[in-house]
């Protein structure tokens, strides 16, 4: 999507424009589990989907996106090697890692492990060996906040695991879309699996959005999140119906209801959009 398209997006978001594509009849169809959705048209910035878009909660894993943006702005060296540490363990859920403390890797490739398969261990060390420290990263993301004009996001940490760290889906829309203009972060999210060497070991990692693996699923931009206060999350930029679409997926309890939402819409859009212009 062209910066033109992306700025008439954003203008249409702070005006406050939504609208519903489908009829209603068509829309009465689709039943999502979620508690919180939202659909938008690239194209238009129109909402084709919304249902409680506007409830602030906890967005777990998707604030690896902002993590991303922050790096990323940053023009650190992407070869620097970064060592995980004790300090990068999670102490506060006790959350596995196939991560070892001690592991050596590039910033690039733990950019990739955070977007790719959530690994918080990773993402914490991007924010430790920033420089000033994480607490100066944290601050960096809640300027980034700021800088898109978001009314609800604040951020703790760089992982997601702190329920401090809160959206709502009209935010992380905000969110999305600015991320999608990083070639990495598109790169990184959607790739499907990767393999990293820790010392003499080998340790493949899998996307957790099965979707990218799927040749149904046109996948542009992707990002999972679950803790217990956010529930399973799901974000993505995707063609559906041959159009440019953000879907974000909020607070789903059943382990695969994420995926399911997700291809009820795509059922849905192209059963209601594909006839039209």
């Amino acid at each position: 999507m062209g910066f033109g398209r992306g700025m008439r997006w954003m203008g249409l978001l702070l005006a406050g424009c939504v609208a519903l594509s489908a009829g209603d009849h068509a829309k009465a169809r689709l039943s999502l589990k979620s508690a919180s959705a939202l659909v938008l048209d690239q194209w238009t910035g129109r909402a084709l989907v919304e249902k409680q878009a506007g409830a602030v909660q906890p967005i777990a894993s998707l604030t690896k996106l902002m993590t991303a943006m922050v790096v990323l702005d940053a023009h650190l060296d992407p070869r620097e090697l970064l060592t995980i540490t004790t300090d990068d363990k999670d102490d506060l859920r006790h959350s596995r890692s196939r991560l070892p403390v001690g592991t050596r890797l590039p910033r690039e490739q733990a950019l990739l492990l955070a977007l790719l398969a959530s690994e918080n261990r990773a993402a914490h060390a991007l924010g430790r060996t920033f420089p000033g420290g994480l607490a100066t990263f944290v601050q960096a993301m809640n300027a980034k906040a700021r800088a898109l004009g978001l009314s609800e996001a604040r951020f703790e940490d760089p992982t997601g695991l702190s329920s401090g760290n809160v959206a709502t889906a009209w935010d992380l829309a905000r969110i999305l879309e600015a991320a999608y203009g990083y070639a990495e972060i598109r790169d990184f999210s959607t790739r499907p699996e990767t393999t990293i060497q820790s010392g003499h070991r080998s340790i493949q990692f899998a996307n957790t959005n099965a979707l990218v693996r799927n040749p149904r699923w046109n996948i542009g931009l992707s990002k999972t999140g679950y803790i217990e206060e956010a529930g399973r999350c799901l974000v993505m930029q995707a063609m559906l119906a041959n159009r440019p679409v953000l879907v974000i997926l909020l607070d789903s309890w059943g382990k695969y209801t994420r995926l399911g939402d997700a291809n009820r819409i795509k059922q849905w859009l192209e059963a209601s959009l594909s006839s039209r212009p």
